[in-house]
């Protein structure tokens, strides 16, 4: 899979993977491809730095940590999770989003269930009406999260901020 900085005729900038080059030129010929903001058809790649993978990573890769809640009833207020000021209409400061993706993260994990390993499978069961829908949390192979995307099982990957896994 490559992920291609793309840019259409109006300007607006966005980013999306492809399978290789020969799927992106055959998407975008077939106007499969449209800008998220305008809806042009018109798209063209950016210029972008390139990503090289590591090789000193072992073990299983897995996606990151996932969460679902089908029915969510709590909303996390930013300003009091963080014991910040109200930043409404502020710029938010790298320290400050990451204070917020930080609190938003530890709020979920704290009020789902931990389902470890099982996550895709519990996601499944409870999308067909096979078990009882409760806010979960856990990790999913990167073709379990196809396969829920597949299903229509909606869910949201949990940042991890790469100063917490130090």
């Amino acid at each position: 899979m490559i992920r291609f900085a793309l840019t259409c005729d109006a300007g607006h900038g966005f980013e999306s993977w492809f399978r290789d080059n020969a799927s992106f030129d055959g998407q975008v010929a077939g106007g499969l491809v449209e800008c998220p903001v305008c809806g042009s058809v018109k798209i063209g790649k950016a210029i972008m730095a390139p990503h090289v993978a590591r090789t000193d990573r072992t073990g299983r890769i897995k996606a990151a940590e996932t969460a679902v809640d089908p029915a969510p009833k709590r909303a996390l207020a930013p300003a009091a999770a963080t014991g910040s000021q109200d930043i409404t209409n502020q710029p938010l400061t790298d320290k400050a989003l990451r204070d917020l993706v930080r609190a938003w993260r530890q709020h979920v994990l704290e009020t789902t269930d931990p389902v470890g390993d099982r996550f895709a499978d519990e996601a499944l069961k409870m999308h067909h009406g096979e078990i009882e829908h409760r806010p979960i949390h856990g990790s999913a192979t990167i073709e379990d999260a196809r396969m829920l995307i597949e299903e229509g099982v909606g869910f949201q990957p949990l940042p991890i901020l790469p100063d917490d896994r130090n």
